[in-house]
């Protein structure tokens, strides 16, 4: 009796063991950045900036030069790029190494900005390129080479004009 016990738990306990472990992957992935800075070409926003393993970065509207105001849940949602302690991120194929820099969180964890403002990654992007967070309560915005909002689309017509359309914004509660 005892061994048909263990043997219908074992199952469980190694589902939850590699659940977690999943997890806590997941989530150290989408917090590390690897401290490089770079920009890759959205197809709807053109250039913009991502993380070491392409993953897009985002600013907070809220935001000041060198101060964050996403914490608690918003920072479950947008995590911070941040590098460790003692280092300092490094310029990318196209990002202006004069405008990278980092700040101290509230946390006490160095922070990557661009231009003074702080960088964050979003949750909801799944992989490399992703950007489902751009417009997200109209004060999330992908972040061009220039360290500009990106705020509208591009178009990718055939000639060399381009046109903007307003993004949807998408409603979360943070912010």
């Amino acid at each position: 009796m005892r061994g048909r016990i263990i043997r219908s738990l074992l199952p469980l306990t190694l589902a939850g063991v590699l659940g977690v472990g999943a997890a806590v992957a997941a989530t150290s992935l989408l917090r590390s950045g690897g401290g490089t800075v770079k920009t890759a070409q959205s197809a709807k926003y053109g250039p913009v900036l991502v993380s070491s393993s392409g993953r897009t970065l985002y600013r907070f509207t809220a935001d000041r030069k060198g101060k964050s105001t996403c914490k608690g849940e918003c920072a479950s949602s947008w995590p911070a790029l941040t590098v460790k302690a003692g280092s300092k991120p490094t310029a990318g194929t196209g990002v202006k190494a004069s405008m990278l820099g980092t700040m101290k969180r509230s946390s006490g964890a160095p922070q990557v900005t661009y231009g003074g403002y702080p960088l964050y990654l979003y949750s909801g992007d799944a992989k490399a390129g992703e950007t489902s967070g751009e417009g997200t309560d109209g004060k999330w915005f992908v972040v061009s080479s220039s360290g500009a909002l990106v705020k509208h689309a591009t178009s990718s017509g055939s000639g060399s004009t381009t046109s903007s359309t307003t993004t949807t914004t998408k409603k979360t509660g943070w912010g």
